[in-house]
C-alpha cells in the first residue's frame, strides 16, 4: 500500500492529516514539537485573530460559543488542541521526531516521480509515494540589515512573550503589519514610551463595523468583490478618517484595499490620537541607544521589537531542487505543487486573505486527486506537474487575494478530474 509523509502539526498540518485519514491514506506525520498547534504555543501574548470566531474554523467543528467574536493565542490553541483531539489525530502524529531531510529518489523523468527519501531525527524512514510539507511560513525570522551597532536590547516578534522583555522605557517597533500593530498597542497599554516605524503608508481597516466584522456584514455580500472594496474604504473613511487624521503617518502606497496588505487593527489609531503611540519614518542607521530615520531625524530608545515578518524556510530540502521567487519557491495548483516536482506538496505555504483553517483542508483534498491519479497511473506516474504547467502560471506570493486563489485552487481540481476521467 502507498504510504505518505506528513511535515508538522500545526494548524495546517492536522487540517492536512484529518483529510488524509478520512481518505484512507496511509500517513506517517512527523511533528519536533511535543504538541499540536504549532506557534500557536510561543506565539506573543497579546495575540489575538483578525478573523472572526464564527468563520476562523475547521469544517464541521466550530469555535465554543462561550469564546469572544476575536478570540485570543491561548483560545485558538485549545481549539487547535481540541480539534486534534476530535479526529482522532493524536495517536497518528508522531511527536518529538523532527524531519531532517527530504530527498528525490534518482531515476528517470521529473525529479520526484519515483518518490522521496525522508530521514528524520530518530533516522531513516525510507521511501514515501508523496511527502507533504506543512512546516508552517512563519517560523525562520526575517531582519533587515542596517548599518552601525544598536546598544539596547532587540527582539524579533517571534522572541517577544509580553512587556517583561521589554527593557527600559523608550520602545521602537519596527514594521506596521499586523504584528507591529498588536507590539506597539501592547507597550502603549502599559504606558511605555511607544514609536512605530511605518516606512510605507497603509489603510489601517477596524476590525468591525457597526459591530459587526466586515466579513459578515450581509450587505456587502449583495456587491462584487470591487465594489465590496470601495464601499469598505468608504466604512474605514467613515469611522476612523484618512492618514491625515494621524499626524506623521504616511499617505497608504495602494489606492484599494485589495492592492494593499491587510492591517486590521483598531487600537494603533487609538493610541496614536492620545499621544500614546508616535509614527516615524524607517530606520536608516544605529549608533549606541540613537536611531536615526531616513528624514534625517533621530530618537533614543532602549528596547527595538522587530516586527518584519518571515522567511519562507524548508531546512529539509535542497534549495536548489526548488525554483524561487523573492525568497518564495514558485508553486502551481493553488500553491500545492512546487514548480519542476512531482510527489512533493506544500500545505499552508499561502494566506489566502480571511479564515484560515478552512484553507489547509481545502488544499489537502485537491492534493488527495493527485495522490489517487499518481496511484492509479502506476510506476510511470500522472505526469502532474506538466499538467499544471501547461496550464497554469507559477504562484510566487504568500499574501493573496481570496478570490484568486480559490480560482486557483478549483481550477487544478478541475484539471485533475479530467486526469481521472481519461
Amino acid at each position: 500500500m502507498p504510504r505518505y509523509c506528513l511535515i508538522g502539526a500545526g494548524a495546517a498540518g492536522i487540517g492536512a492529516l484529518a483529510v488524509l485519514l478520512e481518505q484512507g491514506f496511509e500517513v506517517d506525520c512527523f511533528e519536533k514539537s511535543t504538541v499540536v498547534g504549532g506557534h500557536w504555543h510561543t506565539d506573543y501574548e497579546a495575540l489575538h485573530l483578525i478573523t472572526s470566531r464564527n468563520l476562523t474554523n475547521y469544517e464541521g467543528f466550530p469555535m465554543p460559543d462561550d469564546y469572544p467574536l476575536f478570540p485570543s493565542r491561548d483560545q485558538m490553541r485549545s481549539y487547535l488542541e481540541s480539534y486534534a483531539a476530535w479526529k482522532g489525530l493524536y495517536e497518528h502524529i508522531e511527536f518529538g521526531v523532527e524531519v531532517l531531510s527530504v530527498a528525490p529518489v534518482a531515476g528517470e523523468g521529473t525529479t520526484g516521480s519515483h518518490g522521496w527519501t525522508v530521514i528524520t531525527s530518530r533516522g531513516d524512514e525510507g521511501v514515501y509515494d508523496g511527502v507533504l510539507v506543512a512546516n508552517g511560513h512563519l517560523v525562520d525570522p526575517k531582519m533587515p540589515e542596517i548599518p552601525g551597532h544598536f546598544a539596547g536590547t532587540q527582539l524579533h516578534s517571534s522572541q517577544y512573550t509580553n512587556v517583561d522583555d521589554i527593557e527600559g522605557r523608550r520602545v521602537l517597533v519596527v514594521g506596521s503589519g499586523n504584528s507591529g500593530c498588536d507590539l506597539a498597542v501592547d507597550a502603549a497599554q502599559h504606558r511605555y514610551d511607544v514609536a512605530i516605524s511605518v516606512r510605507h503608508g497603509h489603510i489601517f481597516q477596524p476590525k468591525t463595523f457597526m459591530g459587526v466584522p466586515r466579513s459578515e456584514l450581509s450587505f456587502l455580500q449583495e456587491f462584487t468583490f470591487e465594489e465590496q472594496d470601495l464601499l469598505t474604504r468608504l466604512l474605514i473613511r467613515m469611522s476612523v478618517g484618512t492618514h491625515e487624521n494621524y499626524p506623521g503617518l504616511p499617505a497608504p502606497e495602494a489606492r484599494t484595499l485589495a492592492e494593499g496588505a491587510p492591517v486590521v487593527n483598531n487600537l494603533l489609531l487609538y493610541w496614536m490620537h492620545h499621544g500614546r503611540i508616535k509614527p516615524v519614518p524607517g530606520v536608516s542607521r544605529f549608533e549606541g541607544n540613537t536611531v536615526f530615520f531616513t528624514d534625517g531625524s533621530s530618537q533614543e530608545f532602549d528596547t527595538i521589537l522587530w516586527a518584519t515578518g518571515f522567511n519562507a524556510a524548508l531546512p529539509f530540502l535542497d534549495d536548489a531542487i526548488l525554483e524561487w521567487q523573492d525568497g518564495v519557491p514558485l508553486r502551481l495548483g493553488g500553491a500545492t505543487v512546487p514548480v519542476g516536482l512531482e510527489k512533493l506538496y506544500f500545505v499552508g505555504l499561502i494566506a489566502p486573505r480571511g479564515p484560515q483553517p478552512p484553507v489547509y483542508p481545502m488544499q489537502t483534498k485537491v492534493i488527495a486527486q493527485m495522490l489517487r491519479a499518481h496511484e492509479a497511473a502506476g510506476e510511470s506516474g500522472a505526469g502532474i506537474q506538466a499538467l499544471l504547467a501547461g496550464q497554469q502560471t507559477p504562484e510566487w506570493r504568500i499574501d493573496i487575494l481570496r478570490p484568486l486563489w480559490t480560482e486557483q485552487l478549483e481550477q487544478t481540481a478541475y484539471l485533475l478530474s479530467r486526469v481521472s476521467v481519461a
